[in-house]
């Protein structure tokens, strides 16, 4: 009879954990616990979701970890971000949920009572782990806008987030494709917006006129014809970017709403690229960004 020889673990130990003493990125932690192991290593169990912060699997090589949290590596594939029809879930936890909404989708039932939106796909989803679990609305994008947004897994968390949203959200940025050569290449757009009877946004500088709303913009790539710009609020006001641009004459491609007579990729330009923010419950910085969609590329040659 052959004896065989054990095949070595991957690992020293089972799934092995490791407590965090101080303020770092998780790529340079697990560096520094994984001797034996190289960059292209750790990239691979972040990609197969294989590094647990909190129990929680993380894939981001530049997780900012906090004092307390216990990081594990575990010998088990958890498998990719869950992705339906119309939505990528990007992370969840147990009071939250992010996802990347695709263009085309509601973020949640309006009058008409639309069946298929972010809503109802994430509800379905909770609802087959947990058949008493929730989702709740905490932000929406418009229809034709992708990008990544939050919902809430409990009424409490979505009080916390809509209460604080201004000191909660610490970054949104957007990309946009607008019409036309934007000049200057960067700047402030502000106004006051107001809602009139017909639910169109309108912008005006009379104080008494609205809320007050503040955008900053850069341009990522432009020519004659569109100019491709990064847009970063200060504000959250409904359709604030889509005002601001018709403002300087540059409405966004698709958006016959605000002043577009153009559609070179058949859908509004808008993508909500990244937001981060305070957890509300476990009081970290977190951060997620989505790809910018390759149609806003194609139309400069």
């Amino acid at each position: 009879m052959v004896k065989r020889t054990p095949r070595k673990s991957r690992f020293k130990s089972p799934d092995p954990s490791f407590s965090v003493t101080e303020v770092q990125e998780l790529m340079t932690f697990l560096l520094a616990r994984m001797p034996h192991k190289n960059r292209d290593n750790i990239k691979t169990y972040l990609k197969n979701r294989q590094v647990l912060v909190d129990e929680n699997p993380v894939t981001q090589f530049n997780y900012p970890l906090q004092p307390g949290q216990t990081v594990t590596v575990t010998r088990n594939k958890i498998g990719p971000a869950k992705d339906y029809r119309g939505i990528s879930i990007l992370y969840e936890d147990n009071d939250l949920i992010v996802i990347n909404k695709h263009a085309g989708v509601l973020s949640v039932a309006t009058r008409s009572k639309e069946k298929f939106t972010a809503y109802s796909l994430l509800y379905d989803h909770v609802k087959t782990n947990n058949p008493a679990a929730k989702i709740f609305v905490v932000h929406r994008l418009d229809r034709d806008t992708s990008g990544v947004m939050l919902y809430a897994k409990s009424a409490r968390v979505q009080k916390i987030l809509q209460k604080s949203w201004n000191d909660i959200i610490l970054e949104r940025v957007y990309v946009a494709l607008a019409e036309g050569l934007v000049e200057p290449p960067e700047g402030q757009i502000s106004s006051y917006l107001r809602e009139d009877k017909y639910m169109r946004v309108i912008s005006s500088m009379d104080p008494g006129s609205g809320q007050w709303a503040v955008t900053d913009y850069r341009t990522i790539r432009s020519d004659e014809n569109y100019s491709l710009l990064e847009m970063s609020l200060r504000t959250g006001r409904k359709n604030q970017i889509r005002v601001h641009l018709q403002d300087i004459g540059h409405p966004i491609v698709g958006d016959k709403k605000y002043g577009s007579s153009q559609n070179p990729v058949a859908r509004m330009g808008l993508h909500a690229l990244s937001i981060a923010f305070l957890h509300p419950v476990l009081q970290k910085e977190m951060r997620f960004e989505t790809i910018m969609p390759r149609k806003f590329l194609l139309v400069f040659k």
